[in-house]
């Protein structure tokens, strides 16, 4: 459909559940800032919805991840759903960026969905890249494991490059980060906007065109960044992976204490 103006308009939430707020800038970009700063690192899932369907946008992880990678858990991501008013029995479709740890947990809390990946990332996730110790890192070998039992189960969709999930609604392949991440490009009443994921953990990774440090190709990268201004309505219009910044940029959906923000409706004036 090539028409904007009959393209279906969703919502879209950005639900954190966990944060690093001890992180430094150090940690946060290839190229060195001698200013190293506490920069704190923040966890989301996303989801988006029509009047009609809902799609589930990564999984996170739970507390015993969070203990394991000392990180701050808040709340449980997929718990976090029913504040939306959606149930983990009926979401019916995932789409997981890539499998870090961070963003393809809790797979066993969601019985009836259908996950859909790029078939490169699963090949990446259990293929000969993970023979390395500072690929892998990343990596939780049991979701892994529990993604290849949904493989076995029909319950795994994998794309191949770019893909219409619905009508307004694309998979968008990335790499970079990882060998198979992806994007999701999501028409809204404000234009197409686009999740980048972790093809820009912050905002700052793509203006200073610093690459996070945990990266297969650098290369890929840099040029994921000049896909996302390209796919996106503005600038605005690209959210980053982990950005403390989405919250203070987003309305919150009711209750701030929820760490729910609507990416549907315009940022706010700073």
């Amino acid at each position: 459909m090539t028409n904007t103006e009959r393209t279906p308009s969703y919502e879209i939430y950005a639900l954190r559940y966990a944060t690093s707020p001890d992180r430094r800038r150090s940690e946060n970009f290839i190229i060195k800032d001698p200013h190293d700063e506490i920069m704190p690192m923040d966890y989301f899932v996303w989801l988006i919805r029509d009047g009609e369907r809902s799609w589930l946008v990564d999984t996170g992880f739970n507390e015993a991840g969070a203990r394991a990678r000392e990180r701050q858990f808040l709340r449980c991501p997929i718990e976090s759903l029913q504040l939306l008013g959606i149930e983990a029995a009926n979401v019916s479709d995932v789409i997981l960026t890539h499998l870090h740890y961070d963003h393809a947990g809790n797979i066993d809390k969601l019985p009836n969905a259908m996950f859909h990946v790029q078939e490169t990332e699963m090949h990446y996730a259990t293929g000969r890249h993970m023979c390395h110790g500072v690929l892998r890192h990343a990596y939780e070998v049991e979701d892994v494991v529990d993604l290849v039992r949904r493989v076995y189960a029909d319950r795994v969709r994998f794309h191949n490059g770019q893909s219409t999930l619905a009508p307004g609604l694309e998979l968008v392949m990335i790499g970079g980060h990882t060998q198979g991440l992806q994007s999701v490009r999501v028409h809204t009443t404000r234009g197409w906007v686009v999740l980048a994921s972790d093809a820009s953990h912050y905002y700052e990774n793509m203006m200073r065109a610093s690459p996070f440090p945990i990266v297969f190709n650098v290369g890929d990268m840099l040029a994921g960044f000049d896909t996302l201004r390209a796919l996106a309505q503005t600038p605005d219009h690209i959210i980053p992976g982990h950005d403390p910044a989405v919250r203070q940029r987003y309305p919150f959906f009711q209750d701030e204490s929820h760490d729910i923000v609507a990416l549907h409706l315009p940022p706010m004036p700073v």
